[in-house]
């Protein structure tokens, strides 16, 4: 997309000036809805923004008085103003575009663990993580015997994970007793009704020979079938040919 007169006159008011350090311009798209958004083209000189075109206002900005003069200028001249307004343009089709294949909710995936609760008044904290989830806002609640919990919780930000999608974690600092159910509810907008996630108390090395123990039963059973088909398979043979035999020597007898 090629920048506009606007930024390309104050690059050159720039660059043209001895004690000149560093400028750059920008081209910013903020979406306000679905179906609208913001246009700004910015120009920059060592990080002060010194003009831009605002799509809101529909007209040229300066903040500095040469700035100004070049913005007034371009204001009454309706080819600059027309050229910005097909840039508004190609926003609103990139909000299309993003709508159709970025801005579709991602479903998190939650994980529930247990950690060491160092420096804490509770000799338990449990932790919720919550990965790869879109859009960044999320709502996660601990629940304790279907109550909620409004103390020693605390939560990160939802932060960036790469590909546009999010991640976060919240902590619930407990002492554990009898018979209790700890809780993880998380609402999101890929979710049609709240997700709830229990701890499971047994420890970690537990649900693991738990887990090998499965798979290796699991595993014997692949073995064992098909043996077992084969040998009644070569009984029922055997018995077969045994009655054969059995009847041709009758048949000789007689």
């Amino acid at each position: 997309m090629r920048i506009h007169t606007f930024l390309l006159l104050c690059l050159l008011l720039l660059f043209s000036r001895a004690d000149a350090l560093f400028g750059y311009c920008l081209m910013r798209w903020q979406f306000t809805s679905s179906d609208d958004c913001v246009y700004l083209g910015q120009i920059y000189f060592n990080k002060v923004l010194l003009g831009q075109y605002n799509s809101t206002l529909g007209k040229f900005i300066g903040y500095t008085k040469k700035t100004k003069e070049i913005a007034d200028g371009l204001n009454k001249n309706p080819a600059y103003l027309e050229q910005e307004k097909q840039n508004l343009e190609r926003c609103k089709t990139y909000i299309s575009m993003a709508s159709d294949n970025l801005l579709k909710p991602v479903e998190p995936s939650v994980r529930l663990r247990s950690v060491e609760a160092a420096g804490s008044k509770h000799p338990g904290m449990l932790v919720c993580s919550m990965y790869d989830f879109y859009p960044k806002q999320i709502r996660v609640t601990w629940l304790r015997n279907g109550k909620e919990v409004a103390s020693d919780v605390t939560s990160t930000d939802e932060l960036p994970s790469g590909n546009w999608l999010y991640q976060m974690h919240s902590y619930l600092e407990f002492t554990p007793r009898p018979g209790e159910k700890i809780t993880c509810m998380v609402e999101h907008a890929s979710l049609m009704e709240p997700k709830l996630y229990d701890w499971d108390p047994k420890p970690e090395s537990e649900r693991n020979k738990i887990a090998v123990g499965s798979a290796g039963l699991l595993l014997g059973l692949v073995f064992f079938l098909p043996g077992l088909i084969c040998y009644t398979k070569k009984n029922t043979t055997g018995e077969r040919q045994d009655q054969v035999n059995q009847t041709s020597l009758l048949n000789k007898i007689l």
